[in-house]
């Protein structure tokens, strides 16, 4: 397949917090590879801007040590870092204060996309913006990159967004949730909306349940306490995998345009039903081989926060009615993986003898890793002796469907960075549609706060609480084996 890459125009891309962690992680590594595909013009710059006394020279030197640490060497050309190096400038500013504010202002240069990165903690996004408008930087076309968590709850998420409306319109905002960007995400869309074969049967007289896995095998090490204020249903439900959900269920928009697309994300979140206390499993990684367990990581020993999290969800709508969607996510989990499971009805009658003929059909999106495609379908068993069925995969992964091309998907963030330069809001979240999603966390979350609960203790290693499990049980359902 030929790659088509194409270049956006040429821009000026601020990154505040440009010394911080997720600048050398993700972003400027994620820039690094956009440069190397020949799609950043060479008529663009790069600003960091952060506390810090570095002069240009010294970030220069903290950008390379990012792109040597974060990509292999297969990713990285010498010749081309060097390159992409003297597009690379630096401002040291004062969020709260005056300085460096004109010194920024007089790097812009008119004529070319401004775009400004808050890769920063967000009780720091009002006084950017203020600061931007106040000293003539931003204008009416420039675009304000924000991170999560967009608030804790829905009175500070409303919050943030009317501290940001203050000073830009909701176009001009793009509140970034990286699972987005994952290219098989995306094909949710195309999956759907592109193949006649699924679209007719992706409704609850088809579909029996659907289950989201986001399973982790890290701890909340080094986030001991930032964690401890959150847990996996704000850090991952209300989110990243309210994202996915919403991809999976949402009415096909009249168009591949922006807002029609969040607009009918934001009516699957609405039809959210309430969710009951007996449909929500929550835990706590215990200690093991020496690990610390999830008590002493964050450092509080009456802790009630949870680093995983079951729960069943239901959509009232016509499409979705009597449906369930399962969701979990947790940490310290036997496997790294993330998926989606869509397992249909069995037929309403089987023609065959054997006890396998009815099994279900199951489509299987991988997001992480071998990112793919997978849909188990019923064949007859090779060899003679009768007509005996076995359940085989249908499976297409990236790198073998897509060859070369499959094996070097570009990071989520790589997308994301291109679609703010283009103006293409897509792939962001609304204002109002993550005010929707804490009006629906918020009462499940105070639920089991007023109720007192403690998670349950969960082995490392695992696929989680015990209970998790008769939660699918009890519906005469299982939870997919957790594996990579």
């Amino acid at each position: 397949m030929v790659s088509r890459t194409i270049p956006v125009d040429p821009f000026d891309l601020v990154i505040f917090g440009g010394t911080g962690d997720l600048a050398r992680r993700k972003i400027l590594p994620s820039l690094y590879r956009r440069y190397l595909a020949g799609q950043i013009p060479e008529d663009s710059q790069i600003i960091g801007a952060a506390r810090s006394e570095l002069d240009e020279a010294g970030f220069r030197d903290l950008v390379r040590a990012s792109v040597e640490e974060f990509l292999p060497a297969s990713k990285r050309d010498a010749t081309t870092l060097a390159a992409f190096l003297t597009h690379i400038r630096y401002v040291a500013v004062d969020a709260k204060g005056e300085a460096g504010w004109v010194e920024l202002g007089e790097m812009m240069r008119e004529g070319v996309i401004h775009a400004h990165y808050f890769s920063v903690a967000p009780s720091l996004f009002g006084d950017l913006a203020q600061r931007l408008c106040e000293f003539n930087i931003a204008n009416a076309d420039s675009r304000i990159v924000v991170e999560k968590p967009f608030g804790k709850d829905l009175k500070t998420a409303r919050s943030l967004n009317e501290v940001l409306a203050r000073h830009f319109p909701e176009q001009q905002i793009y509140r970034i949730d990286h699972y987005l960007g994952k290219e098989t995400v995306q094909n949710l869309m195309a999956i759907r909306f592109a193949n006649i074969l699924f679209e007719p049967l992706w409704k609850t007289e088809y579909i029996d349940h659907v289950q989201i896995t986001v399973a982790e095998t890290v701890g909340v090490d080094g986030r001991g306490a930032y964690y401890d204020t959150s847990g996996a249903m704000r850090d991952m439900v209300q989110n990243h995998m309210m994202q996915l959900l919403c991809l999976i269920a949402m009415e096909p928009p009249y168009h591949f345009d922006p807002d029609a697309v969040r607009d009918e994300k934001l009516k699957v979140i609405r039809a959210l039903e309430k969710v009951r206390p007996e449909d929500i499993v929550r835990g706590q990684y215990a200690s093991q081989g020496g690990k610390p367990g999830y008590i002493e990581d964050s450092e509080n020993p009456n802790s009630r926060t949870e680093s995983y999290i079951a729960m069943k969800v239901g959509i009232a709508n016509w499409r979705w009615k009597g449906t369930p969607f399962y969701l979990r996510t947790g940490k310290r989990l036997r496997a790294r993986t993330s998926e989606i499971a869509i397992t249909f009805r069995r037929p309403p009658h089987s023609i065959f003898d054997d006890p396998d003929g009815s099994r279900e059909n199951v489509l299987v999106i991988r997001l992480q890793p071998n990112e793919g495609i997978n849909l188990k379908v019923m064949i007859k068993e090779p060899g003679p002796g009768g007509m005996r069925l076995v359940q085989v995969p249908l499976d297409m992964s990236f790198a073998q469907a897509l060859g070369e091309e499959g094996t070097d998907i570009p990071d989520a963030y790589e997308r994301l960075i291109m679609d703010v330069i283009r103006g293409n809001q897509t792939l962001f979240m609304r204002g109002d549609e993550v005010e929707a999603a804490w009006a629906w966390a918020d009462p499940v979350i105070e639920g089991w706060e007023a109720r007192g609960e403690r998670p349950h203790v969960y082995q490392p290693g695992t696929s989680g609480p015990d209970d998790a499990l008769m939660l699918m049980h009890r519906d005469g359902r299982r939870w997919r084996e957790i594996k990579e």
